[in-house]
């Protein structure tokens, strides 16, 4: 792709910019590191950031008019597998129905497209993200990013190789509150860091003890939705919101809300690009009905410094405890111990973590600087592997040893096999 070069003293437009900054070359893209904004000018609706979105229902609406409600970006395509998410969907975003697909792969054709928001099922994240990337696209997928470990960092590396902008939607790291806490935590104003305490929401949806098959409801393309996931009878509490509670899909409120505090506990511990070494769980899992994810989380994760990280149901908070004092962080709260540091300013000299205010936005801005997001893939996919580590452990209930930077269980075949999953054809990767 190329634009059109007009003279020596008009400066290029960011369109232009965004199509003669993909080059491909047997597949790759070759992209400048960083390019000021000033280059841009103003933004002419011409100019914005053309989006996709992949996946429109629940939190692909949210997303939809999060990005609808920018002046950076416009989203000119919706794709979804639900037809009547689809028609909610394109009456919000105002288009026509020649805009809409059922199959993401037509999207990621379209030229035109700067950037898509992957808000599927989990079991989608990842091969949705790939092609995207290849295709040379930006990307925007929904926490948690993955569904297992090992296609976690088949992303990540994807993604460097490819020189795309990749943002996960853990947008918690967006919260001032939350950037404040793990600041407090990393300066090291409440000591040495001894143990994190993480809540997890309990399972919002209720587990019938039995189930029957149902027919498919029309216009719902179901083998679609499953995609790379075994070949399973239909059931409303299969699909939508409540795939995230089994494990074939997801992995319930442990990927679920995990994604959020999980995250924070690793932010504040500095393990952005590691993980824990050691790991002990003891989950309660259904025993009747269609959900198998966890509906009693408990685990214990502990870190080479020696801190030791505790995700148990109950609330929804991030709470740093060290030798000298102890930061609480939920959203829309911070509460610490001396009291003085909820308002403590950190200095300029000390250590400052990625500032972003706004995550959608900051994911607009690195399309257009090349710098990578708050929520890179690299973060998303290790604090999803935290969440993932934290599953296996609490189903196989017994200790497990990992190598944060091999990204294997130590002497262990059978957990080793639990980093991966078998997909259907022709979804494999």
């Amino acid at each position: 792709m190329s634009s059109t070069r007009r003279n020596s003293t008009e400066r290029m437009s960011r369109r232009g910019f965004l199509r003669s900054s993909a080059l491909f070359a047997g597949g790759a893209a070759a992209l400048p590191t960083i390019v000021p904004s000033s280059v841009f000018g103003a933004v002419a609706p011409s100019e914005r950031i053309t989006m996709g979105s992949i996946g429109v229902g629940n939190m692909g609406t949210t997303d939809l008019k999060g990005f609808r409600g920018t002046s950076d970006a416009q989203v000119v395509a919706l794709c979804d597998v639900d037809a009547n998410y689809l028609e909610k969907a394109r009456q919000i975003a105002e288009l026509d129905k020649g805009s809409c697909y059922g199959d993401f792969r037509e999207v990621l054709a379209r030229a035109d497209i700067d950037a898509v928001v992957v808000a599927t099922p989990d079991h989608w994240h990842i091969p949705i993200s790939i092609a995207a990337v290849q295709a040379g696209k930006d990307v925007y997928c929904e926490k948690p990013l993955t569904l297992t470990i090992q296609e976690g960092r088949i992303l990540a590396d994807e993604v460097k190789r490819y020189r795309r902008v990749l943002q996960t939607g853990s947008q918690q790291r967006s919260e001032s509150n939350f950037r404040h806490a793990c600041e407090l935590v990393r300066n090291g104003y409440i000591g040495e860091v001894k143990t994190v305490h993480v809540g997890l929401p309990g399972n919002n949806r209720k587990c019938e003890p039995t189930w029957e098959p149902q027919p498919v409801p029309e216009g719902f393309d179901y083998d679609f939705w499953l995609g790379p996931a075994p070949w399973e009878p239909y059931h409303t509490q299969r699909c939508h919101y409540q795939f995230r509670f089994l494990l074939e899909y997801s992995g319930g409120q442990t990927t679920n809300w995990g994604a959020h505090y999980l995250d924070i506990g690793q932010w504040g511990l500095g393990m952005d690009d590691s993980g824990p070494v050691e790991l002990r769980g003891a989950g309660e899992f259904p025993k009747t009905g269609l959900f198998t994810t966890a509906t009693k989380i408990e685990f214990e994760a502990t870190y080479a410094n020696g801190a030791k990280l505790l995700c148990k149901t109950g609330g929804g908070h991030t709470r740093f405890e060290g030798t000298e004092g102890w930061v609480d962080v939920k959203r829309g709260g911070l509460e610490t111990e001396p009291a003085s540091l909820k308002t403590h300013v950190i200095g300029p000299d000390e250590i400052r973590l990625y500032q972003s205010n706004d995550h959608r936005q900051n994911f607009l801005d690195c399309i257009k600087t090349r710098k990578d997001p708050i929520a890179c893939a690299e973060v998303g996919h290790r604090s999803a592997t935290l969440c993932h580590l934290g599953n296996i452990s609490m189903l196989l209930k017994r200790p497990l040893k990992w190598d944060p930077a091999q990204e294997r269980f130590i002497g262990d075949s059978v957990a080793n096999r639990m980093r991966w999953r078998p997909r259907r054809a022709p979804w494999r990767l």
